[in-house]
């Protein structure tokens, strides 16, 4: 079976879902299901998580709890009793960057993981079972960015957006977007809204008529020790009250705060390195 056909099986299952099982938009509370294909959770792996735990949990406000542990050491943030993102520990002979993985739900991750291979990408970890929260798989793009399968079964995700500390948007830093949009179309049936601004490579993908992650083209701008990889932007009040905050603790400004179309962003990295944003969005 080839990538259109695997994709079309997957987009028959899609069609019947409906607007109720979308996670919320920014600006209000999530549910408990995310429609397949809707960034669902954020998992970052590290060296030293305790040190990673008290930096965001400082940052953010985050509590912890512990996670399955089928990849090892695993601890779920909490915002406020709600969960919102993971942190684990990489086994001390893996040497891979550190790096926040988002993850896009699926009601068969076997299946998904086969339309990953058959369109190009790989499949680096699972499919497997992470005890009775779900079951999960950790691919890769063609151009080899990082990203993880979801299927739920106890947990579903994060369980609240839109307040400071929480996920708001996903966005893929890659060479181009063309090839990229259409290995992510076939295997979660976005639909694809490019920039209209010349000379900027920027596709936006859509879930019926909401925005659910972007794809930035680079080209040669692309930061040659990281590669194409995703980067999530977390909400924040006050960017630049954050980015003194984060700095006191140890974290680094890789762009400055800069109002764009979408609010005042930043681009950050956490003392081990994993690059993130911070983003207050337009009212």
């Amino acid at each position: 079976m080839g990538c259109g056909e695997r994709a079309h099986r997957e987009a028959e299952k899609r069609v019947t879902m409906t607007d109720a099982r979308e996670s919320a938009g920014p600006n209000g509370a999530g549910p408990a299901r995310h429609a397949p294909g809707t960034p669902c959770w954020v998992s970052l792996m590290v060296h030293g998580p305790a040190a990673t735990q008290e930096f965001y949990g400082t940052l953010f406000g985050w509590e912890f709890q512990p996670g399955p542990r089928q990849l090892g050491p695993y601890v779920r943030a909490l915002l406020d009793g709600h969960e919102v993102a993971g942190i684990g520990q990489l086994p001390p002979d893996r040497h891979l960057p550190i790096a926040w993985t988002p993850y896009f739900p699926s009601e068969n991750v076997d299946l998904t993981a086969e339309t990953v291979r058959s369109c190009g990408g790989t499949v680096g970890v699972g499919p497997l079972d992470a005890a009775d929260a779900g079951r999960l798989a950790i691919c890769s793009d063609p151009s080899g960015a990082v990203f993880g399968v979801w299927q739920a079964a106890a947990h579903h995700g994060t369980a609240v957006s839109g307040a400071p500390g929480t996920p708001a948007w996903n966005e893929l830093l890659t060479y181009e977007s063309a090839s990229v949009a259409k290995f992510y179309r076939s295997v979660f049936g976005y639909q694809e809204e490019p920039s209209v601004s010349a000379g900027f490579d920027y596709v936006t993908l859509h879930l019926g008529d909401r925005p659910v992650a972007g794809i930035h083209g680079l080209g040669q701008a692309l930061p040659r020790d990281r590669g194409p990889h995703w980067v999530t932007y977390f909400q924040a009040d006050d960017v630049d009250d954050a980015l003194d905050h984060l700095v006191h603790l140890g974290g680094h400004v890789l762009t400055p705060a800069h109002d764009t179309a979408h609010g005042r962003a930043a681009m950050v990295a956490d003392p081990e390195g994993a690059r993130f944003a911070l983003l207050r969005r337009q009212r």
